[in-house]
C-alpha cells in the first residue's frame, strides 16, 4: 500500500490508529536496537555477566527470541507453537554472540515473512496465548514488544556497569 492510500485509509478509518505496517516498522525499529545491543557486549560478558543475582544478558535475549518465534506464529495464526527448537521458548542459550546473533536473525526473518498473513481483525480477536495468557491478541503482540525494551533496558544497565556506552535508545 502506497503512504497516500493509507494516509487516506487511516483518515477514512477514525478507529485506526496505524496501520499494520508501521507497528511492524516500529517493533523491527526496538529488534535492530536490541541486536545493537547484543552486539555492544563483549563476547565472555554476554554469556557470563550478571547483576543482583539476574539472568545474564545472553538468557534474556534468548527470552526475547523464545517468545517471539512461537508469538508471531499465534499471533498470526493462533498456533502458539515453533518447529525449530533452536528458537523456541525452552531453546538453550548457544555459546557465542555469533550463533545468538544468528538465531536473533533467524527470528526476524520469520517476523517479517509471517507478519503480512496476518489479518487485520486477528488483532482485535481473543486468544489464549503460548497456551496459559487469554487476552486480546493486541496485547500479547504489545506485551512481547513491552517486554523486548524492559530486558534491553537491563541490557544497557550492564553495558554501563561495564563502561561500555550502550547504542542510543532513540535511534531505531
Amino acid at each position: 500500500m502506497e503512504a497516500n492510500q493509507m494516509t487516506n485509509s487511516i483518515l477514512n478509518n477514525p478507529t485506526e490508529i496505524f496501520t499494520p505496517e508501521q507497528l511492524l516498522e516500529h517493533w523491527q525499529g526496538h529488534r535492530g536496537l536490541t541486536r545493537r545491543v547484543i552486539e555492544a557486549f563483549p563476547e565472555d560478558k554476554l554469556l557470563t555477566y550478571s547483576i543482583g543475582g539476574m539472568r545474564t544478558f545472553a538468557d534474556m535475549a534468548m527470552e526475547i527470541t523464545g517468545m517471539t518465534a512461537p508469538g508471531i506464529r499465534g499471533i498470526a495464526f493462533g498456533d502458539w507453537s515453533i518447529d525449530d527448537p533452536a528458537i523456541g521458548f525452552n531453546a538453550p542459550t548457544p555459546a557465542s554472540k555469533e550463533e545468538l546473533l544468528t538465531r536473533w536473525d533467524k527470528v526476524t526473518e520469520l517476523l517479517c515473512s509471517i507478519w503480512p498473513q496476518i489479518p487485520p481483525h486477528r488483532f482485535q480477536e481473543h486468544d489464549v496465548a503460548f497456551g496459559q495468557y487469554a487476552g486480546p491478541v493486541y496485547g500479547t503482540l504489545l506485551y512481547m514488544i513491552d517486554n523486548e525494551i524492559h530486558h534491553r533496558g537491563q541490557g544497557y544497565v550492564y553495558l554501563r556497569s561495564l563502561g561500555i556506552e550502550p547504542p542510543a535508545f532513540w535511534d531505531r
